[in-house]
């Protein structure tokens, strides 16, 4: 539904209005970050296996626990971003972040990138929802789409520019990856700076924060534990892309070629962020989610039934797709089922309770694995088609532009 009266107590902005300086400085924040995690992605679970000699059941380890502590912390940071000042949540989760890649620079074992991973993924929870919940302020609902696209692109050219470096310099230093480690922690300081610049206007904490959470998360709206429903459902299906290059490996991808799969990926996702959350304005949240599920089916069904390395690039440029119009289109639906005060908790519940459900899929898709991983991928790309029907199919209040006050 894209008609009916806003019940935003901001006055409408002109079309041009939406790009905050907000909005210009946390993605330039999201930009520096990604490319440091970015940089490191790829090659960390070769430095873990070849460089610190650890088995590879401690990459399953590392990632595992450092993405549920994302996920968990996602679902508190949300409701202390409703009730302290977002700014200070933001720049200590982008510290900690930045303190994480130190470590992983520094480590000589494998329990201490343990360490890092977590503290790493635990800021990263901490300031995904009240970053999200700062990004829309002063945006009116009809541009949320292009706001959070805007923001997805900047970032996820980050996570272009991070591998691309990180390819050029393992080929220049011969190979090494320590050096590799210690750049990545200068664009991670440089985000953490460049926080500084974030705008917030000052209010007094409400009392007994931790003790709210579970009521805040009971307070949130109808509408959007309808649409939260079939979204955590999917994300059950949604294995981690770790696993995907696992499967490009199988198919014949080298290392180098891994790192330029990535890359293209991360390329489509980039280009094609922005112009997903602009489609977003235009048609309804839910139509354009489901659009970004099918290209989810098409890239699973895809590298599970391929064995052909050029099919398999085509394939991951749809799954490219899937991202665009999802991640970015995915946080822009949800503010629009909230008032305000319940921006941070109604993102730090949806990244949450997602994670979680990325999580319990990379569990039971690497139990299913077996030798090349076909069986999980079908499983999932049919179980994303059958989502993508029932969205590109229903008809609920909850898939319009202006459904909540912000």
């Amino acid at each position: 539904m894209n008609s009916g009266p806003s019940t935003s107590g901001d006055s409408p902005a002109p079309d041009h209005g939406w790009r905050t300086h907000n909005l210009t400085v946390l993605s330039g924040v999201s930009l520096l970050q990604d490319a440091a995690s970015e940089l490191l992605y790829p090659i960390l679970p070769i430095f873990l296996t070849v460089t610190l000699g650890a088995p590879v059941a401690v990459v399953g380890l590392v990632e595992g626990l450092a993405e549920g502590a994302a996920s968990i912390t996602k679902l508190a940071a949300g409701f202390f971003g409703e009730r302290f000042d977002k700014r200070p949540l933001i720049g200590v989760g982008y510290g900690l972040a930045a303190v994480g890649k130190v470590l992983v620079a520094v480590a000589f074992g494998w329990p201490l990138v343990l360490l890092a991973r977590v503290l790493d993924r635990f800021g990263k929870g901490l300031r995904g929802p009240p970053r999200d919940a700062l990004l829309v302020e002063g945006i009116p609902v009809e541009a949320r789409g292009r706001a959070f696209g805007f923001h997805r692109a900047a970032d996820t050219l980050g996570a272009v520019v991070g591998p691309l470096v990180g390819l050029l310099g393992y080929q220049l230093l011969d190979h090494q990856i320590r050096p590799l480690l210690v750049l990545a922690i200068i664009p991670a300081l440089l985000s953490v700076m460049l926080v500084a610049a974030v705008r917030e206007r000052p209010r007094a904490p409400r009392a007994g924060p931790a003790s709210n959470v579970f009521r805040g998360v009971r307070e949130l709206p109808r509408p959007y534990w309808q649409v939260l429903a079939p979204l955590v459902a999917f994300s059950l299906a949604n294995f981690p892309d770790a696993l995907l290059l696992l499967r490009l490996h199988d198919i014949g991808f080298s290392v180098p070629a891994l790192f330029l799969a990535y890359v293209g990926y991360n390329l489509v996702y980039a280009a094609a962020s922005y112009p997903a959350g602009l489609l977003a304005d235009r048609l309804p949240r839910q139509r354009v989610f489901g659009i970004g599920l099918l290209f989810f089916a098409v890239g699973y069904l895809g590298l599970g039934l391929t064995q052909s390395p050029l099919l398999a690039w085509v394939v991951l440029a749809l799954y490219g797709l899937f991202s665009a119009f999802t991640d970015g289109v995915g946080k822009a639906w949800i503010s629009t089922l909230v008032p305000a005060g319940q921006q941070a908790g109604a993102q730090g519940t949806f990244q949450g309770l997602t994670g979680l459900g990325v999580l319990l899929a990379g569990v039971w898709a690497g139990l299913a694995w077996g030798s090349d991983g076909h069986l999980p991928l079908i499983v999932s790309g049919t179980a994303g088609a059958l989502v993508a029907v029932y969205l590109l199919t229903t008809t609920t209040r909850t898939s319009g532009q202006r459904l909540s006050a912000v």
